[in-house]
């Protein structure tokens, strides 16, 4: 088995790492306490002219063409310096790929070339309801066709970079007489839609220069060339890509964590406790070593399900399998390199308690690490069936 590099994956990790140190890690801190949407958009655009808002889309709309490994290798870069950001790439990313994937060939020549180009700074995806969080096809969010229009009506919750996206894949229930899953379909709304309302970003724990809104359609009309895909075929898409999702996920928090640890592995060197470097004690060292290769393991497993995905292959338990581990680890690891840097940790002077609340939404979003398990196992068993 080869797990090297391609040159040319090699290429673009380096790029995204580039870019992630020069220009988005020296303004994480100042984003994340202060916050500056200039400067935060102005990260996005370079992005997108860099080629990372579409790195799985074909080259003929305007994407990279790189693939799912070099998305999971990217994502991880960019989360080492700045989490707000990598999940808005990660989520743009995502929202390309599912126009790519099931949207007309008129929908994706209007729409993919200006989210790979940054014209669009971000796009929505729209799954997530109050009442329907880890069982979104409890939704409630209704889609009734009038004449040749769409009329929406409802809201979606947690919305990741909705004050910026240009574009929003929406689902809502077309045929309320169906069975939950199954009379859902799915929609390209434009953010200047009569009747679509961005509310007020939401006051999160961390990752703060990501914008979280609620997301209303107050008789929002779209016309009738809007619906993506077949009509009420719309959730098998929606449980497709959120697959896909959780690589984004999982190395987003393996990049949030090997900044913690590389943090703190940097710390251990410097900092003196009884007459020499704490880097000489070893329950120090034990604590270091555990997490270096539980994050080196949750890097192999989303390379796994990143690989499977790009040879077209069954990688549902894969991905599920790598955000589980990824996130639950990552989450540990953040605090071990808060107590193992002490109290200065625990200071916003150091990027530890910033790291420790990003990460923590990781092992929530895109699946919970409870729903993960749900699938892994009904993958299991099936296998077996």
């Amino acid at each position: 088995m080869d797990l090297s590099l391609t040159d040319e994956q090699s290429m673009i990790q380096a790029m995204a790492s580039k870019f992630a140190q020069t220009e988005l890690a020296p303004l994480a801190a100042k984003l994340d306490h202060e916050g500056d949407r200039e400067a935060f958009l102005a990260n996005l655009k370079a992005l997108a002219e860099l080629g990372f808002m579409g790195l799985n889309v074909k080259a003929e709309y305007g994407g990279t063409e790189a693939g799912t490994v070099v998305f999971s290798l990217a994502i991880t870069e960019v989360a080492k310096a700045c989490a707000s950001t990598a999940v808005t790439m990660s989520v743009t990313n995502m929202v390309a790929e599912v126009i790519q994937a099931v949207a007309s060939e008129t929908q994706k020549q209007q729409y993919l070339p200006k989210l790979c180009s940054g014209e669009y700074p971000a796009g929505g995806f729209c799954l997530t309801e109050s009442t329907a969080g880890s069982d979104p096809s409890a939704m409630k969010t209704t889609a009734v066709l009038e004449g040749d229009e769409w009329l929406l009506n409802g809201a979606k919750q947690f919305i990741t970079s909705a004050e910026f996206a240009g574009v929003f894949v929406v689902w809502a229930v077309t045929d309320k007489a169906a069975k939950p899953g199954k009379g859902i379909s799915c929609f390209l709304v434009e953010r200047d839609a009569p009747g679509l309302i961005i509310s007020k970003a939401e006051k999160k724990m961390g990752q703060h220069a990501s914008a979280t809104n609620e997301v209303v359609f107050d008789n929002c009309r779209i016309p009738q060339s809007a619906l993506m895909g077949e009509l009420n075929q719309g959730f098998k898409i929606a449980v497709g890509e959120l697959a896909g999702g959780r690589i984004g996920v999982g190395s987003m928090a393996l990049g949030i964590a090997m900044a913690a640890m590389d943090f703190a592995r940097q710390y251990m060197t410097e900092r003196q406790q009884f007459g020499q470097p704490i880097a000489n004690f070893q329950g120090l060292q034990w604590m270091m070593a555990d997490a270096f290769t539980e994050l080196e393991a949750a890097r192999l497993l989303l390379m796994s399900a990143a690989d499977l995905k790009d040879k077209g292959e069954a990688f549902a338990k894969q991905a599920s399998m790598a955000k589980l581990f990824a996130t639950e680890k990552a989450n540990q690891a953040c605090y071990t390199a808060l107590q193992m840097t002490g109290g200065y940790g625990y200071t916003k002077e150091f990027p530890l308690e910033r790291y420790s609340r990003d990460v923590r939404i990781t092992s929530i979003y895109e699946g919970t690490s409870e729903v993960q398990r749900l699938i892994i196992a009904r993958e299991l068993l099936r296998e077996i069936a």
